[in-house]
């Protein structure tokens, strides 16, 4: 599989930045996720590596040689869009294996076979000889997902291939996806504003907002370690809580007290008093009837039943309104008087810009 590159890439629709100087190698063999919200720039990305778009400068490289000037046709690259392509009056079958009989280099045999493993990975065997004008709407871009896997390009790039299909579909098209990366070797960018399938699906993770690449990682390093104050709202169903804090020197120490922990917590990292936005997702906060040594006290706003049966509260603390998210089977209600405690370690700075601040937390010498 091809390498794929792009360097200082870059597109202006007029006045409107779309993507902003980007440069990024994408992994071979890896399923890589485009993710961020509508008009972040990752379609238009996407689209300037198909040669759909024109950069207005930079670059896209296949192993290390410039494609920028070349047609899509000529980039050996396969797509799948939104909304399925399929080629009415053929069979399943036939769409499959249609861009295949250019391919001069492959026998009859090699072609079939490539045909019957797209058909096996996408559980697609049973309407093979189906007309493709009978079949439903998911079933039909499976078959236009089948196309591009039996052609075996450099790089197939997906653009939201799942957002208008049921459940199951979107199940069996997300395991088809991981068997190409493991079987096939093949490398796939795929384009999402949906968290879940990103963090389903990809092996790395490329936030996006307003044009540029914020982060990238693994699903677990963007969640978990958001560098950007921007993952950490995005991400997560609610995302972090966020709270304006100020960093003050007591006794020779940067100490960050209330209203999250009860006793100080001294930072090291930090080079003096400072302003800084205290960022904890809510599963991160622990609810308690009873005060402990690093409570602090709230009192219930808001509950509600939410995914899973986890109870999704809204809480006040010390003046400000927090979200707290607690396992399925507790049983909190509006007006109750509680207590919250939160581990320094699952808390994350971000200075006044939104940047993460990378400091070290520490309990008090006289705790340690």
């Amino acid at each position: 599989m091809a390498e794929l590159e792009v360097r200082k890439i870059r597109k202006e629709f007029g006045s409107l930045v779309a993507v902003r100087d980007a440069s990024l190698r994408f992994d071979s063999a890896r399923v890589t996720c485009l993710l961020g919200p509508s008009g972040c720039g990752k379609t238009t990305l996407m689209r300037m590596i198909a040669g759909l778009e024109t950069p207005t400068s930079g670059d896209v490289l296949f192993d290390g040689k410039p494609v920028t000037s070349l047609s899509p046709s000529a980039r050996d690259i396969g797509m799948v869009f939104q909304y399925p392509v399929v080629y009415q009056g053929l069979t399943a079958r036939q769409n499959i294996m249609l861009p295949l009989r250019s391919l001069r280099t492959l026998s009859a045999a090699d072609r079939s076979r490539r045909v019957d493993d797209a058909l096996a990975i996408l559980d697609l065997r049973d309407v093979a000889d189906t007309d493709v004008g009978r079949l439903t709407h998911a079933l039909k871009q499976k078959v236009a997902v089948a196309r591009a896997i039996a052609r075996q390009p450099h790089i197939i790039l997906m653009d939201e291939p799942v957002t208008n299909i049921d459940a199951t579909t979107k199940s069996q098209l997300k395991y088809a996806l991981r068997r190409l990366t493991r079987e096939l070797h093949q490398t796939i960018v795929y384009v999402t504003h949906d968290q879940t399938e990103a963090m389903t699906l990809a092996d790395e993770i490329l936030l996006m907002n307003e044009g540029e690449i914020v982060q990238r990682g693994s699903p677990r390093e963007v969640y978990n370690h958001p560098a950007h104050r921007f993952g950490g709202w995005f991400l997560g169903n609610p995302g972090m809580n966020f709270v304006s804090h100020r960093v003050e020197k007591r006794a020779g120490e940067l100490t960050l007290g209330r209203p999250l922990f009860a006793r100080d917590t001294h930072l090291h990292g930090l080079d003096g008093e400072t302003d800084v936005i205290v960022g904890v997702r809510p599963e991160s906060l622990a609810i308690a009837g009873t005060a402990s040594e690093n409570s602090v006290p709230a009192r219930i706003k808001h509950a509600a039943i939410v995914t899973g049966g986890q109870q999704l509260l809204a809480l006040e603390v010390d003046g400000r309104t927090v979200k707290a998210k607690v396992p399925a089977g507790s049983s909190y209600r509006i007006g109750e008087d509680v207590h919250v405690t939160c581990d320094p370690d699952d808390v994350t700075l971000f200075d006044t810009d939104g940047g993460k601040l990378e400091v070290i937390f520490r309990p008090k010498a006289d705790d340690a």
